[in-house]
């Protein structure tokens, strides 16, 4: 570019000829013309020259291609090494510069154009799920990042939980709508099968919960195409940014909730501050969209799993792994369970009972809900003892060990046995103060079996005087001799 002004400036400043100006610059007279004719110098485009070796191998390369179509993946693609190798192989003289360049431009045209999109105030939300680590009271483990937003003003709706399930996803919308205070008009997703249960052509068969939520909501479920997440790239790329920017390092927290919150309050601090090209933050973008977004419907939607089950002998069912018991008294009887994610709601003949989910394989059962049986039962009493001891609480703890310290623990379950059948007729609360009164009263060192008033146990006054001594092998073989002798 500087010889070119000096070229100009010889000749149409200081007058000098073409040919002193050429002869001085050692250049040729054509180029001193030609710039000042162009005040910057522009490459002269020829057509393509010939490729005589490309073109001898251009059909067979092509021909590879079609045949091993079927025989690659995105990791074991075809490389120009790997064709040049094939051409030298069937006798096709060739460099491997050219078979790479010929590769190259085969991938450039078919290399997909990105259309810029414009987004409108509550016309469409984006959803994911992503994978995260966290750190739940000391362990870590595994789980996935709900993630829900608007890509106008670019709000952004976090949740994370243990699994990546149709009941998470139904309940991340649930919470995302009440976060907006509205419901966009369209939906963004991937073919995810918690949405999706079969794709037809270009159509899809949706879930029959998420056409409820859906139909709930009235907004329009849209889908990406098959492996293109590109398609919905807001929130692809939001959601790598918030793994990096406020779920590292791994986060922790005595509840996966509680990370929950904090991370929701990173979200909102964020919106405050973040800009775009115009100088507008997040936040003042979303009011503007919040006044486009659709009302929310007065009630929100259910996003629990309905599953009826079988309450079994055992007065336990068994949902996602992991066994729950219920009251004894709904044994043998179908149970609806409505699922959520993180507890589990049974309905039967009009009662109502509620759990929180424990991890597949695990149990929870509370013996309150056998009372009734255990009542009739002391050696289940014994054997579930230390349980059953802890639902029961404190008077009740004291009482086992002063009868199992001074008779054991056979009767000592059956004084419990007695209480438990107390509790179904006067009610746990009245049983509960009489033991509180007795314990208080002073005789706790003389608190034998026979001393524990009703309900506990009741001898008859007429009876109170005898002693029975337990029965021992050696009285009865005793007795077997003696019968065989006469």
């Amino acid at each position: 570019m500087g010889q070119v002004q000096d070229i100009r400036q010889l000749v149409l400043q200081e007058g000098r000829s073409i040919r002193w100006t050429a002869r001085t610059l050692e250049i040729s007279r054509n180029t001193v013309r030609r710039y000042l004719k162009d005040s910057e110098p522009k490459r002269a485009e020829h057509s393509p020259r010939a490729r005589p070796v490309l073109k001898s191998v251009q059909t067979r390369i092509d021909e590879l291609l079609c045949e091993w179509s079927g025989r690659t993946t995105a990791k074991q693609r075809i490389t120009g090494s790997r064709m040049h190798e094939q051409l030298l192989h069937e006798g096709l003289q060739v460099g491997i510069t050219t078979v790479r360049e010929y590769l190259a431009e085969l991938r450039r045209r078919n290399r997909e154009v990105f259309i810029p999109l414009e987004y409108r105030p509550g016309e469409v939300v984006q959803v994911d799920f992503f994978e995260v680590t966290v750190d739940i009271a000391g362990q870590r483990q595994t789980a996935w990042k709900f993630l829900m937003r608007l890509p106008f003003s670019g709000k952004d709706f976090a949740w994370i939980y243990e699994r990546c399930n149709q009941i998470a996803f139904l309940d991340g919308h649930v919470r995302g709508f009440a976060y907006f205070e509205g419901v966009s008009a369209r939906g963004v997703y991937d073919n995810l099968t918690a949405a999706v249960k079969r794709r037809l052509g270009l159509e899809r068969e949706l879930t029959d919960r998420f056409r409820a939520l859906a139909s709930h909501y009235l907004f329009e479920p849209c889908f990406a195409r098959p492996g293109e997440g590109h398609d919905k790239g807001s929130v692809e790329a939001r959601g790598k940014g918030i793994r990096l920017q406020h779920l590292s390092p791994v986060p922790c927290g005595e509840s996966l909730e509680a990370i929950c919150v904090e991370l929701q309050r990173r979200l909102e601090t964020a919106a405050l501050v973040r800009k775009d090209r115009c100088g507008r933050t997040v936040a003042e973008r979303f009011e503007q969209e919040r006044r486009s977004l659709r009302p929310l419907p007065p009630r929100p939607f259910e996003p629990r799993l309905a599953e009826p089950v079988v309450c079994n002998r055992q007065s336990l069912v068994r949902i996602e792994g992991a066994d729950y018991s219920l009251p004894s008294h709904w044994a043998s009887l179908q149970v609806m369970a409505f699922v959520g994610v993180a507890d589990i709601r049974f309905e039967c003949r009009g009662e109502v009972h509620a759990e929180q989910k424990v991890p597949r394989g695990g149990r929870r059962i509370h013996y309150r809900h056998y009372l009734k049986d255990l009542a009739r039962k002391p050696q289940a009493v014994r054997q579930v003892a230390p349980k059953l001891l802890e639902e029961l609480g404190l008077p009740y703890q004291r009482l086992w060990e002063l009868i199992s310290k001074r008779y054991g623990e056979l009767d000592a379950a059956r004084v419990l046995a007695k209480l438990l059948g107390a509790m179904g007729e006067a009610g746990e609360e009245e049983v509960k103060r009489a033991l509180e009164d007795l314990l208080r009263s002073g005789r706790q060192e003389r608190l034998g079996v026979a001393q524990i008033p009703s309900p506990l146990t009741t001898i008859p006054a007429s009876l109170a005087a005898y002693h029975i001594e337990s029965g021992r092998a050696a009285d009865y073989d005793r007795l077997l001799e003696e019968a065989s002798g006469e």
